[in-house]
């Protein structure tokens, strides 16, 4: 590898809109920046890197084999369901993530859908703007009843650093905190008891899912799982909106089988227009935002550029691939 090294950033735009410099990065190569790369030019523009930095591209087998030059990949997510790790490590293609750098972030976002859906911010903002407070006989009015989340129980699954991190703010807020984990985890010192998924479902007030999306959890919060729940009950999705059969959802919540659900992820990103949710009462969205605060921007370049400085090092670091990869 060249002494700098061809560097592309092929969808670089939401990490670095304007206010988070990728200087850290091009100090380690020359550097070619895209803000966005439709799969029809990434091979065209990836054709002469030896790093490629990826949020969402994709570069499957069959793209990675028009790559002679490439010799690492870092991921500028967490997630890393785009690229074809195992292909990677057969072609000795080191592919590293960035772990951990959302999780005060996307924990805070599941927190502003959970106090939007309990308290109707934006509603009642609305009302007052529309001059409903000025036309009011009372000093005070509301248009749904508020409700309080102490002594709720919120039901988090998946105990991984978000769901800890959730299940810290519930309890800050007087919550009885129950999880799912598929394996056992040790919940120090926070008040959580753990549950079957389904039993969880049942007894909690708020679900929020906080878990990776797996091959066999694919759509498993659907009709059988939804019909267990409190009608009153809300559910939160900070995690991946594969996890939801959204047809499932929209049921539920035109029916009043629940009461309400915060979305921040759907199943196709971005959402289409014909998403059966987007016509659904009840149910509100934030845009796949929850990683984003500048914060947790700020700490995701500065982990991927020392995932690159370990690399060029010969120590590389965070590697998602280790058990395919070998040296040619």
């Amino acid at each position: 590898m060249s002494k700098r090294p061809a560097i592309v950033i092929l969808d670089g735009y939401t990490i670095n809109p304007g206010d988070n410099p990728w200087d850290a990065v091009e100090a380690l190569g020359s550097c070619t920046i895209y803000d966005r790369t439709p799969p029809e030019l990434k091979v065209e523009r990836a054709r002469d890197a030896e790093i490629i930095l990826t949020s969402k591209v994709k570069l499957d087998a069959a793209t990675l084999a028009q790559l002679p030059n490439l010799r690492y990949i870092s991921l500028l997510a967490t997630g890393y369901n785009n690229v074809d790790v195992a292909e990677a490590g057969r072609r000795g293609i080191p592919v590293a993530n960035v772990p951990a750098y959302s999780t005060e972030s996307v924990a805070q976002n599941a927190f502003a859908l959970i106090l939007e859906l309990t308290n109707r911010v934006g509603l009642h903002d609305t009302a007052v703007k529309k001059g409903e407070w000025v036309r009011c006989p009372d000093h005070s009015f509301w248009k749904t009843s508020i409700l309080e989340l102490d002594g709720l129980t919120l039901g988090i699954v998946g105990f991984g650093a978000i769901g800890r991190t959730v299940a810290r703010i519930g309890a800050a807020f007087g919550m009885r905190v129950v999880a799912y984990n598929p394996r056992p985890k040790d919940p120090g010192p926070l008040p959580v008891r753990f549950l079957p998924l389904e039993e969880l479902f049942a007894v909690s007030d708020v679900v929020s899912l906080n878990c990776p999306q797996t091959e066999d959890n694919s759509g498993f919060v659907n009709s059988a799982l939804l019909s267990v729940m409190k009608p009153g009950a809300f559910l939160v999705n900070v995690a991946r909106g594969g996890l939801i059969n959204e047809t499932d959802l929209a049921e539920a919540l035109k029916t009043g089988r629940i009461a309400g659900a915060g979305l921040d992820v759907v199943a196709h990103e971005p959402m289409l227009a014909d998403n059966p949710l987007l016509a659904t009462p009840n149910c509100i969205f934030t845009p796949h935002l929850a990683w984003a605060s500048l914060a947790a921007r700020r700490r995701l370049t500065a982990i991927i550029a020392e995932n690159i400085r370990s690399f060029l090092a010969s120590a590389p670091v965070n590697i998602v691939n280790g058990a395919y990869l070998r040296h040619p």
